[in-house]
């Protein structure tokens, strides 16, 4: 499941991955955020996945491989927050395809990677 996290920094949106994700979370959630944010400009994205955080289906992977691609300039910052060793990895990846920075932090980060999103730390 994802969801939106409120209360976010300014010009800034977050999203939060718990249990299984699917290709309708991306539809009904990610993807809506992301085309809102997108209507404003670079979006700077924080990407939380919980303790919970189980798996992407596979429907979810193909829905978000549509995401980048539709987005690759898109993106000013990535943050992405968890306790996985894989996502470091998957990161790198994607910044392969994808313009902006992407950083990945440990899951009691959550504040500093808001900041980081916002470039206060420049």
């Amino acid at each position: 499941m994802i969801t939106v996290i409120e209360r976010m920094p300014v010009g800034t949106i977050g999203l939060k991955a718990s249990g299984k994700v699917t290709e309708d979370d991306y539809r009904d959630v990610l993807v809506p955020a992301v085309t809102l944010a997108r209507q404003q400009g670079k979006v700077r994205l924080l990407y939380v996945l919980k303790d919970g955080f189980d798996s992407f289906s596979a429907g979810a992977m193909w829905a978000d491989a549509k995401v980048w691609a539709k987005n690759m300039d898109g993106f000013e910052r990535i943050a992405l927050v968890a306790d996985a060793d894989w996502l470091e990895h998957a990161a790198k990846a994607v910044n392969l395809v994808v313009s902006g920075e992407i950083k990945v932090f440990e899951s009691d980060d959550v504040r500093d990677a808001k900041i980081w999103l916002v470039g206060i730390d420049d």
